[in-house]
């Protein structure tokens, strides 16, 4: 299967490499010069479970060096999935597929109007990657679920060669009748953390010592839950607390959010996809989200400060 990663960050080459070394011909797409010409140069510098390796990738700034492949893994960050998926046009030909593995929800949708909704497949991962420099990455694929899916539930031949192609590789796969459902529930977790963490700028470990952030937390997961049900969505998960603990399950307690990363990094963050999603959902359908509503405010308040600075910054 020819693959085009667009966005070839950690997750996208912890992934993208695991295709490589699977047979497949894949591309990562990326923007971060310095990175791709060293993936280029020297290939990929792979540190996992087992020990380090350089994985021989394909990877180039401009989608016209790829032309057009049989599937598209949008990984870009969620503000730049509009232009960064017009901007590669030129990887979707008669027959592409486009599948979003981010966080969050609504990226279906937008790709939806650029490319057709019945090229658009959703899913969500588990793998996790840590971008140590440029053409170097640390890898977390092992026993790490990903689930891929149709928007209307079918469960077709194409969805299923996308999981062969993906578990033949070492990426453990499943195809769900129920994506929408997984997307939500994945939601649930972003929404335990994400935020909170972003607001008050700390790690896993000091977030879950402090009660009153928990219940913070839960009230903006139940909010999340009852846009779910209202919108006839499938969930899990019965009760917020689950999504509360499983936010936390396998990570260290100095694990911080990737909405706290972006911000540390002076970075705007994915908070429209995120507790965003929420609200908007609950505005649709008549269920109020003031937890969620005031989380975004506040981040995006910081998001403001920090652009100020940077501004000031730039011009002193």
């Amino acid at each position: 299967m020819k693959i085009a990663f667009l966005g070839a960050g950690a997750l996208g080459c912890a992934i993208g490499s695991a295709l490589t070394e699977g047979g497949h011909q894949t591309w990562l797409v990326d923007r971060f010069a310095a990175h791709v010409e060293a993936m280029r140069r020297d290939g990929l510098l792979v540190d996992d479970a087992n020990g380090s390796r350089r994985v021989k990738v394909r990877a180039t700034i401009d989608p016209a060096e790829v032309g057009p492949v049989d599937l598209v893994i949008v990984l870009v960050k969620s503000f730049h999935t509009d232009s960064a998926m017009r901007g590669a046009l030129d990887l979707v030909g008669p027959d592409t597929l486009v599948l979003s593995l981010q966080n969050g929800l609504g990226h279906e949708d937008v790709l939806s109007e650029i490319v057709g909704r019945e090229r658009v497949l959703a899913g969500k991962t588990y793998v996790g990657g840590v971008l140590k420099a440029p053409g170097h990455i640390q890898s977390g694929v092992n026993g790490k679920l990903t689930i891929v899916g149709e928007l209307d539930g079918r469960v077709t031949d194409r969805v299923r060669a996308i999981a062969d192609a993906f578990n033949s590789s070492g990426l453990t796969t499943t195809v769900s009748d129920n994506i929408l459902g997984t997307m939500w529930d994945k939601l649930l977790i972003n929404v335990a953390t994400g935020a909170i963490t972003g607001i008050t700028g700390l790690t896993y470990g000091q977030l879950y010592e402090e009660p009153v952030l928990k219940a913070a937390a839960l009230a903006a997961i139940e909010e999340a839950m009852a846009a779910a049900k209202a919108a006839g969505i499938h969930l899990s998960m019965t009760k917020a607390e689950q999504a509360w603990t499983l936010a936390a399950e396998g990570l260290s307690p100095a694990f911080k959010t990737s909405m706290l990363q972006s911000l540390e990094k002076g970075s705007v963050t994915e908070i429209d996809f995120i507790n965003g999603a929420v609200v908007r959902w609950g505005e649709r359908l008549g269920v109020p989200t003031p937890v969620n509503s005031t989380l975004v405010a506040c981040i995006k308040g910081i998001e403001r400060a920090m652009t100020d600075r940077q501004r000031e910054g730039a011009t002193a």
